[in-house]
């Protein structure tokens, strides 16, 4: 703890000795003078009187309690909100709303309290950086001698750990040299017992004939320089034939005891005693040299063993996965099978590594209802004229703006509004940070309204309401906060979290406010994003163009996109040629949050596709077809089971009508709603098959498959060219143009009606009652009826009811009046009926009378 004088601190604070004694004893401490040693726990009780007497805290002295009058006011009223009830009838409710407000009065103080205020706190600011400034101090000194002490216990460790392993390896040369001796002494033993054992037995064979013992060491000495022979170091004499001691006679290898190692002390390779088991990884396909190399063995031996197993193979023939495993178990080794995803995860797991994050622009997306000014807003904000050119008065793509404000850049995303385009505004919810949904005054909550605020929830982003059309003299933005506080928007003056803000797209009204508040939002949610490393980010909108190829619609989201990356998105790829912005002009490089066009890639994208950059080209290309084949089995396998289906459904139900069509439109999103909405309209017994779609203009290709699908095309906003349109006429194509997606919904909903079989619908026209029966040799019974209902004509089926049953149904086989035959007779009027095929007609029956009417069926 850290102790100063109290001369030192009023040094340090700069306020006068005298003054800091004062202060000391109206905090209650007592200081004897300067040279009184003041510690922590004094300082904080003379900051805590200081703070008290200055208002920090409320106290007893009526001099420093603040000067403040707070005003509170509760405001009572009523909304009156129109509900539907059980059985669709109307409800009114009202529902009380309570509005408080506080307003706080404070009494401003003198000028000499003003700047006794000041000097106090001051004093109190200097004297907790100089508390600051000490303890800093101290944590840093600790800090140093902790460091030296792990220094210190790690070198201790590390020297320790060095010793063991020297004395280690001293123990282990000194058992060599050892074990060395040893084998040496053995191996001169058993020289000498062999030596001895072949001197007793030439003793043995020629007796008599042994010469002495004492010419032997003369004999050797004289031989000594001719014949190699040394005297070893236990006195006794070698005698070798060859210069290079080994011990071996020409043409015959020397035999060596086993168990016993060569003299010299160099290591050999010895062979392992175990064979290697190896954990092979096996990918769906691999060719044969591919699985050698994994298993570190020869390609000939793998196709050895594949031949013994019954399988010819090259060494350039690719193998399936069930295959290379059995192959790998049969020689041995332990097969692990890779997945796709982890195939696919090999690009996934480059580390970008530690990349130092900034704050981006926010990325807002503009939802809302058709025709509730969506694009108005945007344009009044970019300052352009965007909505003179989209067909129809409705937006049918994703655009991607970014605009700047004083306050800063934001970009916004502009989704469609109708209920067709549900998934694009899905996928511009997901890359989005906030939300500005656009309700008109004048409409109020409509069904994509509601549809918004949905993707806003389940996405977790923050949502901002602008109220637009609020210069139309039917107005009402009430009703439109009244609306969406049904499904949990309520606004902030009302106690929730959602900011409303009014604005008029037409004459520019609360724009900037808007702009405020996303800015706000944004600031509030601390955007950050690496603006260095490789790229990643999302496919907004694809589209094929006849001069350029392939162009995407890119929005970063980190790191830095620029000219010459290899893009992967989906299962396209390709290296990045140019960058344009949203205004067509050409870019060297992308931020996070910005859009751009990208001209490269291989084909058109999926709208909502991940891309990422990559250094590995090759692999990039791996992966990318790898995609490509299984988007293939994939749709061959949902090809198969449609057929299936198909067969299944025309036996329980009979064949069902299709209604083949063709779809090409200017980009990828347009595509996929128009393949939703039309498929919708399928029923169970009328169906729309979509055959093909695509993007870009339509081609012979196109044409010659509707002719053999026996289609209809569509072109959305594209036109066939010279020799599709030709081939179109001479094969009877019908094929038309649209650039609304109301006008082929319609249409093709017509197309549908007109194919469903006619509805056969019964109405009973007449109703008689028998009276009596009477037996006629020519027609049988003759039923006397009374016709009570309607009337009764002659060539309209019958049915016999009994008591409210039905016992027979068929025909009239005569209807007379008197005498005479009619073809209808009507009520209150008597008539005889003979029913035909049937006989037991008996008084008290009813014959109902009745006409089959075809009415068309409508989707």
């Amino acid at each position: 703890m850290s102790e100063t004088t109290v001369k030192q601190l009023a040094e340090v604070v700069g306020t006068p000795v005298d003054r800091l004694l004062e202060q000391f004893a109206e905090a209650g401490l007592s200081k004897d003078g300067p040279d009184a040693v003041v510690d922590d726990q004094e300082k904080f009780r003379l900051l805590q009187h200081l703070r008290e007497t200055h208002g920090k805290k409320p106290s007893s002295d009526p001099a420093t309690q603040p000067r403040t009058v707070t005003l509170k006011r509760t405001q009572h009223s009523q909304v009156r909100q129109t509900t539907t009830g059980p059985g669709g009838q109307l409800r009114k409710r009202t529902v009380s709303v309570e509005v408080r407000r506080a307003k706080t009065y404070v009494k401003r103080p003198q000028q000499a309290d003003i700047d006794a205020d000041r000097a106090v706190a001051e004093e109190a600011r200097k004297a907790l950086e100089d508390l600051a400034r000490a303890r800093q101090a101290d944590e840093e000194r600790i800090h140093a001698v902790d460091a030296k002490r792990r220094d210190a216990e790690a070198e201790r460790r590390r020297q320790a750990e060095e010793e063991a392993q020297r004395a280690a390896e001293e123990e282990a040369a000194r058992k060599a040299v050892e074990e060395e001796v040893a084998r040496k002494a053995a191996e001169e033993e058993l020289a000498r017992k062999e030596a001895e054992t072949q001197a007793k037995a030439k003793a043995s064979v020629v007796p008599g004939r042994a010469k002495p013992e004492r010419a032997k060491p003369d004999r050797a000495k004289a031989g000594r320089g001719d014949r190699g022979g040394r005297e070893s170091r236990y006195g006794r004499e070698e005698l070798h034939v060859a210069s290079d001691k080994s011990g071996k006679r020409r043409g015959k290898p020397a035999r060596r005891e086993r168990g016993v190692r060569p003299s010299t002390s160099e290591h050999g390779f010895t062979r392992p005693t175990a064979p290697v088991v190896r954990e092979v990884t096996i990918p769906e396909t691999l060719t044969v040299a591919e699985l050698a190399q994994k298993m570190a063995v020869k390609a000939a031996e793998v196709i050895k063993c594949m031949m013994q197993m019954g399988v010819m193979a090259t060494i350039n023939q690719v193998l399936d996965q069930e295959t290379a495993s059995l192959v790998v178990e049969e020689m041995g080794h332990k097969p692990k099978l890779v997945s796709d995803i982890d195939i696919e995860a090999t690009l996934q797991s480059t580390a970008e590594g530690d990349v130092e994050k900034r704050r981006r622009p926010p990325v807002v997306t503009i939802m809302g209802h058709v025709d509730h000014g969506k694009t108005s807003l945007l344009d009044f904000i970019r300052r352009s004229k965007v909505a003179d050119g989209e067909a129809g008065g409705i937006t049918q793509h994703i655009g991607a703006y970014h605009v700047e404000t004083d306050r800063g850049m934001v970009t916004f995303l502009d989704t469609p509004g109708h209920e067709a385009f549900t998934a694009m505004r899905a996928r511009g919810a997901k890359a989005t940070d906030i939300v500005v949904l656009v309700v008109a005054a004048d409409d109020g909550v409509m069904p994509q309204t509601i549809e918004a605020v949905q993707h806003s929830k389940a996405g977790g982003v923050p949502l901002v309401v602008a109220v637009n059309k609020i210069d139309k003299s039917d107005a009402d933005p009430d009703r439109v906060k009244q609306e969406l506080s049904k499904y949990e928007v309520i606004p902030e003056e009302w106690g929730g979290e959602t900011q409303f803000v009014h604005v008029s797209a037409k004459t520019g009204e609360g724009v900037e406010q808007l702009l405020e508040s996303i800015l706000l939002q944004a600031e509030v949610m601390e955007l950050e994003a690496p603006f260095d490393g490789p790229a990643r980010g999302v496919v907004l909108e694809s589209r094929l163009d006849k001069g350029r190829g392939p162009v995407a619609t890119v929005l970063v989201q980190s790191g830095v996109l620029r000219r010459g990356d290899v893009l992967l998105t989906g299962s396209e790829f390709g290296r990045v040629r140019a960058l344009f912005d949203e205004n067509g002009a050409a870019v060297q490089s992308v931020g996070p949050s910005m859009p751009a066009e990208v001209l490269g890639l291989s084909g058109t994208p999926n709208a909502g596709d991940e891309v990422a950059v990559h250094e590995d080209e090759r692999k990039v290309r791996e992966i990318a077809l790898f995609r490509q084949g299984k988007f293939r089995e994939v749709r061959l396998a949902k090809a198969q089971a449609a057929k299936l289906e198909n067969v299944f459904s025309q036996m329980e139900s009979g064949a069902a009508k299709d209604l083949n069509v063709v779809i090409k439109a200017d980009v990828q999103g347009s595509v996929e709603a128009l393949r939703d909405a039309l498929t919708k309209l399928s029923t169970d017994e009328v169906r729309v098959r979509v055959v093909a779609s695509g993007v870009g203009g339509i081609t012979e290709s196109d044409v010659n498959l509707a002719v053999a699908s026996q289609a209809v095309m569509f072109g959305f906003n594209v036109r066939a060219d010279g020799s599709a349109r030709r081939l179109a006429a001479d094969s009877g194509v019908d094929l038309r143009y649209y650039s609304v997606i109301y006008d082929i919904i319609e249409d093709v909903r017509q197309a549908l009606t007109g194919m469903l079989s006619p509805e056969m619908r019964e109405e009973i026209i007449g109703l008689a009652e028998v009276r009596d029966v009477f037996r006629s040799p020519k027609f049988g019974a003759i039923a006397g009826c009374l016709v009570m209902e309607g009337v009764v004509k002659r060539n309209n089926p019958i049915r016999v009811l009994r008591d409210n049953v039905v016992i027979f149904e068929g025909e009239l086989e005569s209807l007379r009046r008197f005498k005479d035959d009619v073809n209808e007779v009507r009520a209150g009027t008597e008539c005889g009926i003979g029913v035909k095929n049937y006989n037991d007609v008996k008084p008290g029956d009813q014959i109902e009378v009745y006409e089959r009417i075809k009415v068309q069926r409508e989707l």
